[in-house]
Parts: C-alpha cells; structure tokens; sequence
C-alpha cells in the first residue's frame, strides 16, 4: 500500500489581461491512498486483506468522530449553549416531580417514582388504567383495518383498494370501529370473527 501526495498546481495560468492582474492562489497537495505497489515495495507481495484492513480502519476512524453541533439551520443554537433550553427543562422537571409527589407514587432508593404492576387497587391509575387505554386503541386501529379490508374484497380490484384508499369508506369504519370490543365479541358468538379452514 502506497501514500502519494500528487501537487495540485498543474493548472494554474497567469493569463495577460492588461491593467488587472491574477493573484496566484495558494497550491493544494491532493492525497491519495492506493494498494498498488509501488517501486520501493516490489519486493514485498500486498494482500487485499492488508488493503482491506487499512481502508477499514481509516475510515472507522474518519466516521467515529464526532462532529459537533453547528447552528445553521434557521438560527438555531446547540442546546448545550441554550439559557432557554436550561431554563424551562429545570423548571419541567421540578414541577414533574413535584407532582409525583402530589399523586402518592413510590419511590425507589434511587429517589425514582416506580410503577406497582401487583394488581393493587391503589395503583391503577399508574399501570393499569394507560395499559387498557393502550389495548382499546390498538384494537381499535386493528379492528377498523380488519373491517376495511372485509369491505373492500367484493371489489373488483380489492389490492387498488388497499393502495389507493376508498376515504368515505374508512372514514365510516373509523367512527363504527369505536365499539369494537363489542362487535367482536358478537361476531365470537356467531363463528365469524375467524374464517373457517377451506
């Protein structure tokens, strides 16, 4: 493997234009890194896994750096420069706090609120209420999707149909697809909420 510095100033022309002159510009070096041989190494025989390792360690290098945070992007500033960023996120967190406070959550050693999962009564509103809320949209998003695509099979190009979506028909899913716990177990009682094997 071989490091040439190539000069950069081949190129460079004082043109003759009367009165105004060209102010000759610094010279570059361009640096370039190659696995061929070069006449001092001849001798020595260079394995691809040598080059390999040489450009993955280089750029393992050039990429694990990090850069830094630069502000130009819509008069932004780095956060870490902020006084607002500061300000609003100590007071935040103050006023978190202090509200878990207020509800009665249990701290750990660390001084942390932790989530009771026990099933007590007292704890509910901690795990249990935000974990039912949770299942109720999810399946509700599931069943409205189930519903849409149950509407549109009879179609003669249902896939267009999934691509392209029918808007007023999955608008008046959407809003049916609020009482899905109980449409679903209706449609258990009756044997149609699974398709039977063929």
């Amino acid at each position: 493997m071989s490091l040439t510095i190539i000069p950069n100033n081949l190129s460079m022309l004082k043109p003759k234009l009367g009165v105004s002159q060209v102010t000759p510009t610094k010279p570059r070096s361009m640096i370039v890194c190659s696995a061929s041989q070069t006449p001092s190494t001849e001798g020595k025989s260079s394995s691809p896994l040598q080059a390999f390792s040489a450009a993955l360690a280089l750029s393992s290098i050039l990429l694990s750096a990090p850069l830094p945070a630069v502000a130009d992007i819509s008069g932004l500033t780095p956060c870490k420069e902020s006084k607002q960023f500061a300000k609003p996120t100590i007071e935040k967190t103050k006023r978190r706090f202090d509200n878990y406070g207020k509800q009665g959550l249990l701290c750990g050693s660390d001084g942390l609120p932790h989530l009771i999962v026990s099933g007590d009564q007292r704890h509910w509103g901690e795990f249990i209420t935000p974990g039912v809320l949770f299942l109720y949209i999810a399946g509700w998003i599931g069943w409205v999707g189930r519903s849409y695509l149950i509407a549109i099979s009879d179609e003669k190009k249902p896939a267009m149909k999934e691509i392209i979506i029918d808007v007023p028909l999955a608008t008046s899913l959407v809003f049916r697809g609020f009482s899905w716990p109980v449409s679903a177990y209706r449609e258990l009682v009756n044997g149609d909420l699974v398709v039977k094997d063929v």
